[in-house]
């Protein structure tokens, strides 16, 4: 395997600004065949489906490339690929479509590690049908999510659960699979946010063991697109339907209105950009994902490494967390310095990095707010050993 980043980085126009992009947990730089697919699919004529003229046949056939490539990021069937502006929109309707089958003292099983997306869609719902929400808790030294807590939290009244593949703020990746064994025992369902894992970690619904997986181009350089992947494909016949459509079937039940067609086409040259990434990468296009991000993987795993090390040896930096299993995205506090004035310095050297005032989230629950908040960085696809440098370089100076 081979993880060549000056190719990579060459991929990003972007990238010439000048600025260290640490901001990736908001979204990723769009790559150059992203923007031309976009740009492309927008001069083309095209037109609503179920024609039979060209412009129709290519507004199907896009809807189509689409699932058949979130199909193969998630390692999934097409036929349970819905589409929608994003994960969050997306998240909405599915909690709105389940929930009508939910009744007073019915329960729904959340974590604190999430993001608002896979939590606030359940709290409503929960709140309109009188179920009760519990809350799985993250370890507060670590920021890792117990999986042996789910055991006591999820009981025969359990509906769902909802968790994160891996968290955006703190990087930790829970383990899904004890997770979704737990709610195997009840039948409850399982749905997973892999919406910041997509981009570093191979995804595998089978082997997380999820009913339903979401995920938001965005934070791999696609488009603002987001996909709900259903592992069988016929539960989507079962749920109320949203569409516009009175005989929708299968994903455009869930499908509200016509596709934004330009941007469904920068989501396939997106997952083309995924499956490309290790130059050495070849076969079918879910293969060609399962060894870029693998080489992706590892090469992050060795820039984190680095940069973490680099921040504790720091006196007056506190990096928050240490989980065993991560993506590359990380928070730290500095002494006697508030997270908006660490980020003002960061940015007056050409870093670009997040305060949170800890007051929500899962900064919340660790007192982050009591030392004046948090400094969060993600690194991309695009980040090399100089950038971590210039960061550390910033953030020494702080002291």
């Amino acid at each position: 395997m081979a993880f060549d980043v000056a190719r990579v980085r060459g991929l990003f126009p972007a990238l010439g600004d000048g600025w260290v992009h640490l901001d990736a947990p908001a979204g990723m730089q769009v790559p150059e065949q992203v923007a031309t697919a976009v740009s492309t699919a927008l001069r083309a004529p095209v037109s609503g489906p179920g024609g039979i003229f060209p412009a129709s046949q290519r507004a199907e056939a896009i809807v189509d490339a689409a699932r058949r490539a979130v199909a193969d990021l998630v390692g999934a069937d097409p036929a349970g690929v819905v589409l929608g502006p994003s994960s969050a929109v997306l998240l909405q309707r599915l909690s709105d479509a389940l929930s009508d089958g939910w009744f007073l003292g019915d329960e729904v099983v959340v974590s604190r590690l999430d993001h608002p997306a896979n939590i606030a869609p359940w709290q409503r719902a929960a709140q309109r049908t009188g179920s009760v929400v519990r809350w799985a808790e993250v370890d507060i030294e670590t920021c890792e999510l117990p999986a042996w807590q789910y055991d006591e939290l999820i009981t025969p009244r359990c509906k769902l659960v909802a968790v994160t593949a891996a968290s955006g703020s703190v990087g930790t990746r829970p383990d899904l699979r004890k997770i979704a064994e737990a709610a195997r025992r009840t039948d409850a369902l399982v749905v997973v946010d892999a919406s910041a894992a997509a981009p570093f970690v191979p995804l595998d619904i089978t082997s997380m063991d999820a009913d339903v997986v979401a995920v938001s181009a965005n934070n791999w350089g696609g488009p603002p697109v987001g996909a709900l992947v259903f592992r069988d494909p016929s539960m989507l016949d079962l749920l109320p339907s949203v569409a516009v459509e009175p005989g929708a079937r299968g994903p455009e039940r869930l499908e509200l209105g016509p596709h934004a067609y330009p941007l469904l086409a920068g989501l396939v040259a997106s997952v083309e950009y995924l499956a490309g990434l290790d130059d050495a990468a070849i076969g079918p296009r879910r293969e060609r994902l399962l060894t870029s991000l693998g080489s992706v993987k590892a090469y992050q795993a060795g820039l984190l490494a680095n940069l973490i090390n680099e921040l504790r040896s720091l006196r007056h930096v506190m990096v928050i967390g240490d989980a065993m299993r991560r993506v590359p995205a990380l928070a730290f506090t500095v002494a006697g310095v508030k997270a908006s004035d660490g980020v003002e310095h960061l940015s007056e050297r050409g870093v670009c990095a997040f305060a949170d005032s800890g007051q929500h989230g899962v900064f919340s629950v660790l007192g982050v707010g009591e030392v004046g908040g948090a400094i969060r960085v993600g690194l991309a696809h695009y980040t090399n050993a100089v950038e971590v440098d210039e960061l550390v370089r910033a953030v020494a100076e702080l002291g």
